[in-house]
């Protein structure tokens, strides 16, 4: 299986090459970067895998949710390859990445701040080293939050830092150990590609949508006002 993969949905631009079971990945902050890092290091990567882009099998891409702009980019980007070498595309929640960085066993609750008041919520657990939802990914405000099931739970995600102080204190208490700086990996994003590419679940480009989880990028005058 050979699979080229990136995610631009954060502030981190992590792109990644699996090449018959190898990975070779780079992550970096790039803000404002992301457009003119993807496509360079995308063909860094393949040089150093001795692989040319007529022999991938698929395009991986991280779907969102997360900043619009950078949701956007990567989709168009997987969606143009995809068409010009005539392979699929695999679509990987954003969220489910950043859980499948985090070596746990147990509940994973990833906590994205999605700016406007809310956040972006999802909860995974591993099954034989790959994260599966306990629940849908959700958009919400921070008071909301609550925990599908008990156990030692994980939190990831710059959610936590971004509404420490709106996140509900019963829900912080079942955190046994938290991270606000994890970010999506492109190590993880190519082995979830791969689960997917396995099932049998990669899809035509043109079928390929952003999960932004939400239909509105800004707040109103009011609405802003209502959160000063």
């Amino acid at each position: 299986m050979k699979l080229l993969g990136f995610d631009t949905s954060t502030e981190a631009c992590a792109v990644g090459v699996l090449a018959d079971g190898r990975c070779f990945s780079r992550v970096e902050l790039t803000p404002r970067r992301h457009t003119e890092c993807v496509l360079p290091w995308s063909d860094d990567l393949l040089a150093e895998a001795g692989l040319r882009k007529t022999q991938l099998d698929a395009i991986a891409v991280g779907v969102g949710p997360g900043a619009f702009t950078g949701v956007r980019l990567a989709v168009s980007l997987a969606q143009g390859l995809a068409l010009g070498l005539d392979i699929p595309v695999l679509c990987v929640s954003t969220l489910a990445c950043i859980a499948q960085s985090c070596a746990h066993d147990g509940p994973i609750a990833v906590l994205m701040d999605a700016r406007m008041g809310e956040c972006y919520v999802g909860f995974y657990q591993k099954q034989q080293g790959i994260v599966a939802a306990l629940a849908p990914e959700q958009l919400l405000a921070p008071e909301a939050l609550s925990l599908p099931c008990a156990g030692e739970w994980i939190a990831l995600g710059s959610g936590l830092s971004s509404y420490a102080d709106r996140l509900p204190a019963d829900v912080l208490g079942q955190f046994t150990h938290t991270d606000s700086t994890a970010l999506p990996q492109a190590d993880a994003l190519l082995q979830l590609a791969s689960r997917d590419f396995k099932a049998g679940l990669a899809r035509a480009p043109e079928h390929v949508e952003p999960a932004y989880l939400r239909d509105k990028v800004a707040l109103t005058i009011d609405e802003r006002a209502g959160l000063a």
